[in-house]
């Protein structure tokens, strides 16, 4: 049985009720889920499972189980598993997933301010970063920082939507990562629009309005080889 995600269609939910599926040392299967499965350089949410006798069971991670079908929560050894069959309430860590929510958007649009090939990045609470595939040194951490703060003063609108694996191949140049290909063979691939900004394949969540990621500053840029330089940005 696969694992509904439900922040794909919306990543605003903080809350949901779903139900068991499997429990065991491997982590909490449920038949859907509010957390986002660490992937595309975005960690797993945490939160927590509320039991229907009210006790609440942390989540420390949340990964996909082996088959890529299903999401494993990870929950620590002491904890008391729940039954499966049993009905909970999924509760966010929101606080952490929305810097996360921001991170990511603003890297997408630091992927306008710097339009090379994308070799590598993570996503961190608050901070981030993205590899390039650059030619030649000379970026301004300052010059850089005004070209991503006048993107995000736009409050340009952030919208997702889907499109086939034959249309993805049709229009390669949508897909900007070198290391990471978006992940095809369901017959459709989910895109992310930022208004007059940017469009590319994406299964991550994002804020609504680029306005939502507040201040960003390029703390670094360094050189990590004859032609790779990470850009890191960190949350106001």
């Amino acid at each position: 049985m696969s694992t509904t995600l439900l922040f794909r269609d919306d990543a605003f939910l903080r809350e949901a009720d779903a139900r068991v599926v499997a429990a065991d040392e491997t982590g909490v299967v449920l038949d859907r889920t509010v957390f986002y499965a660490q992937g595309g350089g975005q960690p797993g949410d945490r939160g927590r499972i509320v039991r229907e006798d009210g006790r609440a069971i942390t989540v420390a991670d949340t990964v996909y189980g082996a088959d890529k079908s299903t999401v494993l929560h990870k929950v620590a050894p002491t904890e008391t598993l729940p039954r499966p069959g049993e009905a909970v309430r999924l509760v966010l860590d929101w606080p952490l997933r929305h810097a996360r929510m921001r991170v990511h958007t603003a890297l997408h649009l630091l992927s306008v301010a710097l339009p090379y090939p994308v070799t590598g990045g993570s996503i961190g609470d608050g901070e981030g970063r993205l590899d390039f595939d650059i030619p030649d040194a000379g970026l301004d951490k300052e010059e850089v920082t005004g070209r991503l703060r006048e993107m995000i003063a736009r409050d340009a609108a952030v919208s997702t939507r889907w499109i086939s694996d034959a249309e993805l191949l049709a229009n390669p140049g949508l897909v900007k990562t070198m290391s990471v290909k978006p992940p095809m063979g369901s017959g459709r691939v989910r895109l992310v629009a930022i208004d007059g900004l940017d469009l590319q394949p994406c299964g991550g969540t994002h804020v609504a309005r680029t306005g939502e990621i507040g201040s960003v500053t390029v703390t670094a840029i360094e050189k990590k080889g004859k032609q790779n330089r990470r850009v890191r940005i960190a949350l106001a």
